[in-house]
């Protein structure tokens, strides 16, 4: 198991930028996938982009690619989710998970076993 805690969300106009981070402790962080979820008020769970344990796969949804980048960083066991140009409909709680699928990116919640609490974007017009 790892343990997973989120920093970083608050409060953006449209077009401008946060940066999630998540640090992670525990087993160890290579051993696993990271992702970042979100999930707007009354929307399912969806997975916004995810890093393979050695950062060499990345997946975005169509959504934010183009506008958000995922990084990992193995020495400090950190994973950051860049978010530039953001829009009204970033809004939502943003997640950080943990899969041990570690050779590929999973698209499905279930895949992940692990969860960090949340952090919530807001995103103002």
């Amino acid at each position: 198991q790892v343990q997973l805690v989120e920093s970083g969300g608050g409060l953006v106009q449209a077009g401008g930028s946060l940066t999630l981070s998540c640090a992670a402790s525990g087993r160890t962080f290579t051993a696993y996938t990271m992702g970042w979820f979100r999930q707007a008020a009354g929307k399912e769970r969806e997975l916004v982009a995810g890093i393979t344990s050695s950062g060499g796969r990345t997946y975005y949804a169509d959504s934010v690619k183009g506008r958000f980048t995922i990084s990992r960083d193995n020495a400090k066991n950190t994973v950051n989710l860049q978010m530039n140009s953001l829009k009204s409909e970033d809004t939502a709680d943003y997640y950080c998970a943990a899969s041990r699928r570690n050779w590929y990116v999973p698209q499905a919640a279930f895949e992940y076993t692990d969860w960090g609490q949340g952090t919530q974007v807001t995103v103002a017009l």
